[in-house]
């Protein structure tokens, strides 16, 4: 007899207490193997994919896609050691032994788990409480838990508007019954019992958005994957289906309208509004919840608690420009202009140090950091996210180039853990990738500065006495003036600013 665990949201670390459902991954009545990802949710800090620690047939999942979840609550039940048939009511009658926790029978399985979920979260056997399945009788969580409870009766129907439905031993029965009115049936439940092969939350989400079933998407990856470019394949596939689709309806209704035209009386037609259907308010409303609605904290929390300051100064980056172009020479790495603002950064900080700081509010104390952990803003499908390059005061210029461009690609794809997205010491804001010159950025909350740096452009300016054209950058700094005051925040800017302008001052500090 199968032994029916629950799992819950694990705690995901960083004192997070809840998290947005946005993807289940998988279906009631289907097969999972131990540490498969069952769904992907939304936290203040990133997208995960929240791994199950158990193995078996999943009866039930609880919370519909956009609903938030506190941490410990119910996710999914799996039947650990079911099979389709037994959770039908059509399998062997003996599961006597699978029930008396003989060694090996998955009721030890049950208890065990696999321990390995996300940081700080493991399963346990102490605390875990296990429940049976009998052919035709009723799963729900654990009595007593304040959650939903469900009824499943024999012919898997949920009584209480759970999200549980037919096992795929039911599903089959089913199919096997209609099967006679032809096999475009029984594809369609073969296809609906397939597990997708996708690991990229960004590949889940462009299906999603564009309401593309990936059950019916071939993967070309490894062991038939679905890769991002299977999905814009077949979106655009669908697209130009629809196109020349709406080209022959098009033409069937002009055709109609014209005669509509000639029958009906002149002037405006009413306007009337299908019953049932609410009128337009003109208006959007959208939540802010999950990351959005923890940058909006965020934001908030650091203009209320940070007297913030900015000065700027326009700086000749031809120099610059030019050691990169030296450095990058055929078959050597290449090395990106952040990663030389980024080496010119710690620089500064380590002549002032001030800036690489926090204010503890409770102690009402400045902290200072011995380490650089650089935060660097990036641009993604879902906005902007600040991935931290640890220990960026003891990396080279080829070393942080390689990270910036790992951490980007990360986060693009939408996988960046909570621990690449956190505890950062100092932000470098290159907002000049928008064709804008200056800002007065927030500061990244709880640091002490932020470092902006507009375009490069070519613009009038006196190089050696005459005028030149030289290709100008604009630098901002925006720090707490509870850590330091203007003459220290320029001093580090001019710091910077001189490097950007003669490179080779950086010799002298390495």
């Amino acid at each position: 007899m199968a032994v029916v665990r629950e799992f819950t949201l694990p705690d995901l670390g960083e004192g997070l207490t809840e998290a947005t459902i946005v993807t289940w991954m998988v279906e009631v009545g289907e097969v999972v193997a131990v540490d498969q990802p069952v769904v992907e949710v939304e936290t203040a800090k990133a997208m995960v994919e929240v791994p199950c620690p158990y193995g078996g047939v999943v009866t039930a999942r609880f919370g519909d896609e956009g609903a938030e979840v506190p941490v410990g609550a119910p996710l999914v039940t799996v039947a650990v050691g079911a099979v389709p048939d037994d959770l039908a009511g059509t399998g062997p009658s003996a599961h006597g032994s699978a029930a008396d926790g003989a060694p090996g029978s998955p009721a030890d399985a049950a208890e065990a788990g696999s321990g390995n979920v996300l940081v700080g979260y493991g399963t346990s056997a102490a605390a875990a409480r296990r429940r049976r399945i009998r052919p035709g009788g009723t799963t729900g969580p654990a009595a007593g838990a304040p959650r939903p409870a469900e009824q499943v009766t024999a012919a898997g129907q949920d009584s209480s508007g759970a999200d549980a439905a037919a096992a795929p031993g039911a599903v089959a029965a089913a199919g096997a019954r209609t099967g006679a009115n032809g096999s475009a049936a029984a594809g369609a439940a073969d296809a609906g019992s397939r597990t997708v092969a996708v690991i990229s939350p960004l590949v889940r989400r462009m299906a999603r958005e564009h309401d593309l079933d990936l059950r019916e998407v071939t993967g070309s990856g490894r062991d038939g994957l679905i890769l991002r470019t299977d999905v814009e394949c077949a979106i655009r596939t669908r697209q130009e289906r629809a196109t020349a689709g709406a080209g022959v309806t098009g033409a069937a209704g002009a055709a109609a309208g014209t005669v509509t035209g000639v029958l009906t009386a002149p002037g405006p037609e009413p306007v009337t509004t299908p019953a049932g259907a609410a009128a337009p308010t003109g208006e959007e409303r959208i939540p802010l919840r999950g990351m959005l609605g923890a940058a909006a904290e965020k934001f908030s929390r650091s203009r209320r608690e940070i007297p913030e300051a900015t000065c700027w100064v326009d700086a000749d980056a031809t120099e610059l420009l030019a050691a990169r172009r030296a450095m990058n020479v055929p078959g050597a790495p290449k090395v990106s202009l952040l990663a030389l603002l980024a080496r010119i950064t710690t620089a500064a900080l380590a002549r002032f140090p001030q800036l690489n700081s926090t204010v503890d509010t409770k102690t009402q104390e400045i902290v200072r950091l011995p380490a650089v952990h650089l935060g660097f803003a990036a641009q993604t499908d879902r906005g902007l996210v600040v991935p931290v390059v640890r220990d960026a005061h003891a990396r080279t210029v080829e070393d942080l180039s390689a990270e910036f461009a790992r951490l980007t690609e990360t986060a693009r794809a939408g996988g960046l853990s909570l621990a690449e997205l956190t505890h950062g010491t100092f932000t470098l804001n290159n907002y000049g990738v928008f064709g804008v010159d200056g800002s007065t950025p927030i500061i990244n909350h709880p640091e002490a500065a932020m470092l902006g740096v507009g375009r490069i452009a070519a613009k009038p300016w006196v190089h050696d006495g005459e005028l030149a054209v030289r290709q100008v950058v604009q630098l901002s700094l925006t720090f707490d003036h509870r850590v330091c005051d203007g003459g220290t925040a320029g001093g580090f800017l001019r710091f910077v600013a001189d490097c950007v302008e003669q490179p080779a001052l950086l010799l002298r500090g390495l």
